[in-house]
């Protein structure tokens, strides 16, 4: 696009690298480079966008139709941790398409936020921007009363909105780059603009923002949907997104992962601050979640886990099963779910070194695995190649087939107690019955007054790193879907965080190590029970 005349003369010499000259990405380069830092770390300088500011602009303005010449891509989200940038390259976003190479006469961008307060940062970055910039003064004008800003040739306007304020906002929207999608506490703003981007021919959605707390949030559902597009499962070129993140799995005190979240540490992030949060987390672990959210960009939830990520890591120790078959007291925890969902059995036993070594075992329905699989958004059909997750035959669990691999599973064991929900319990026991099979049963109601003293054993032993779990993935994914529900006497359950998560096997752990700490009543003889 042809450079406006005021702005060719500062655009010689400017550093822009070779592989963007002649390409839309390097007339956005060039009007970066062309300004001067207003605020922050580097104050007073000259602007120089970073490598992964440029992979993003690239991504974005360069894909072009060949017939029409009109950019491709309508919608775009950048995800990175805080103190990276983000303010700083919207404001260089919003003001090249008010001023620069891809302005336009009589034209309304805006950036968007949640909150008033979050708004204003978007805009003073912006004023600060055009005030240290005489460049843009020149044709720019500031009214701080409304959060706008008007070109003084063309009659271009950006203003900065928020949810919160309300409002209607009316048709021909050329640009909004949304800032903090994450904090919206519903999708109304965003429809809103995305309806009014729809009249223009090259409409652009851009969003800014670190990751959402949970896969439900609109947020995460279109990092989602951009995360699909980028493996090829979606053909889509009208939708970029760039994700960068530590991975869940990684400690959080593991340096050489901070990168992948933070792609501008020791630049716009202090290395030494992240440092000193990171520790302040180690040592206080309700502090963990808040730095995997806004430090290392993970999908975290607002809630307070039942186990912290970096707790249910720490007991992941190897498990010896031919300690299970030594004769030693075995205990257990089933947790019938509904036939199409999970139902699980975990085993527990205490080993030399009086460490708690968990067995888990959970079973699906064959049949439907693929569609639940997309449902719940969990690899059950990896997890049933690698043997991790169990399958009965037919759309349906089959108690029958359950009931006969339990018995198999905890031949040789010396089975002492298992705890069990009342839920279904008569449909297993009557299977059991069928083989011939007795177990020593025992109720556990998985309301506050039975759950409470087994949570609280289970998260002792969690917190002395004294449990065993092997990291087996099926009841990881559990006890990440799991929080704590509280009455009002303060006893304690595990809930679901997500609508779709199962927490299964979880359940079953914790009654498990229950059935093991906190009982005294004589295990139920099955036998007796069924006529």
């Amino acid at each position: 696009m042809a450079l406006p005349p005021e702005f060719q003369k500062v655009y010689q010499d400017l550093e822009v690298p070779k592989a963007d000259w002649g390409k839309p990405s390097g007339e956005v380069i060039s009007f970066a480079h062309a300004l001067i830092v207003p605020a922050g770390r580097h104050v007073h300088t000259k602007l120089r966008l970073r490598k992964f500011q440029i992979d993003w602009i690239r991504a974005v303005y360069n894909p072009h139709d060949e017939k029409s010449g009109q950019r491709i891509v309508k919608q775009a989200v950048l995800s990175v941790a805080r103190r990276n940038g983000k303010t700083l390259l919207a404001a260089v976003i919003l003001l090249m398409h008010l001023a620069g190479p891809f302005k336009r006469p009589n034209t309304t961008i805006v950036s968007a936020a949640t909150t008033r307060k979050q708004a204003g940062i978007v805009f003073r970055f912006v004023k600060d921007m055009i005030r240290v910039n005489s460049v843009l003064g020149k044709v720019l004008k500031i009214v701080d009363s409304t959060k706008r800003v008007v070109h003084r040739v063309d009659g271009s306007i950006y203003e900065a909105i928020a949810a919160e304020a309300g409002g209607q906002f009316g048709m021909g929207l050329a640009l909004v780059v949304y800032d903090e999608l994450a904090q919206a506490k519903n999708r109304d703003l965003y429809d809103a603009l995305m309806t009014s981007l729809g009249s223009e021919t090259e409409p652009l959605m851009m969003i800014i923002s670190t990751q959402a707390p949970n896969d439900q949030h609109l947020l995460s559902e279109l990092i989602d949907y951009g995360e699909r597009v980028n493996t090829g499962v979606i053909n889509d070129p009208s939708f970029v997104c760039h994700l960068h993140s530590v991975p869940l799995e990684a400690r959080i005190d593991d340096e050489t992962q901070w990168k992948k979240a933070n792609p501008g540490l020791g630049d716009y992030r202090d290395k030494g601050e992240l440092r000193e949060a990171v520790k302040r987390a180690m040592e206080m672990p309700s502090q963990e979640s808040t730095v995997r959210v806004y430090y290392l960009n993970q999908r975290v939830r607002a809630e307070m886990p039942y186990l912290t990520h970096g707790v249910y890591e720490q007991n992941n120790g190897a498990v010896d099963y031919s300690v299970f078959l030594d004769g030693r007291p075995v205990y257990g925890g089933i947790d019938l779910s509904a036939r199409t969902d999970l139902t699980s059995l975990v085993l527990a036993t205490e080993d030399d070194e009086q460490n708690i070594l968990l067995l888990p075992y959970a079973w699906t329905p064959k049949d439907t695995i693929d569609v639940r699989t997309h449902r719940d958004r969990a690899p059950y059909d990896a997890w049933e190649r690698e043997g991790h997750l169990l399958t009965s035959p037919g759309a349906t669990v089959d108690y029958d087939f359950v009931a006969y691999q339990i018995a198999k599973i905890t031949e040789g064991m010396n089975v002492v107690r298992i705890n069990y929900d009342r839920w279904r319990i008569n449909i297993l026991m009557q299977a059991f019955a069928r083989i011939g099979a007795s177990l020593p049963l025992s109720e556990c109601g998985q309301g506050y007054k039975d759950m409470s003293p087994c949570v609280e054993a289970f998260e002792e032993l969690a917190l002395a790193y004294k449990l065993r779990h092997g990291g087996h993935p099926v009841m990881r994914w559990c006890f990440a879907n799991a929080v704590i529900a509280k009455d009002p006497a303060g006893n304690r359950k595990l809930d679901k965080s997500k609508a779709y998560g199962r927490i299964d096997v979880a359940v079953a752990a914790v009654m498990a190590v229950g059935a093991m700490k906190c009982q005294e009543t004589v295990p139920t003889d099955v036998a007796a029970m069924i006529a």
